[in-house]
């Protein structure tokens, strides 16, 4: 699965890992976050993040 970096910060959403703390289940591809997700590092939208 493809891993996506925060452009802003550089946070990387591996979606092996998902992200846990901010509802988003191990094993999830980023096109299926709730696009209500935000960057649980900076805080910006999903919009703001690219493909690794």
């Amino acid at each position: 699965m493809q891993k996506y970096r925060c452009i802003p910060c550089g946070y990387v959403y591996d979606p092996t890992e998902g992200d846990p703390d901010g509802g988003v289940a191990p094993g999830t591809p980023f096109e299926n976050i709730p696009e209500d997700w935000i960057c649980p590092v900076c805080g910006v939208s999903k919009d703001m993040f690219e493909a690794e």
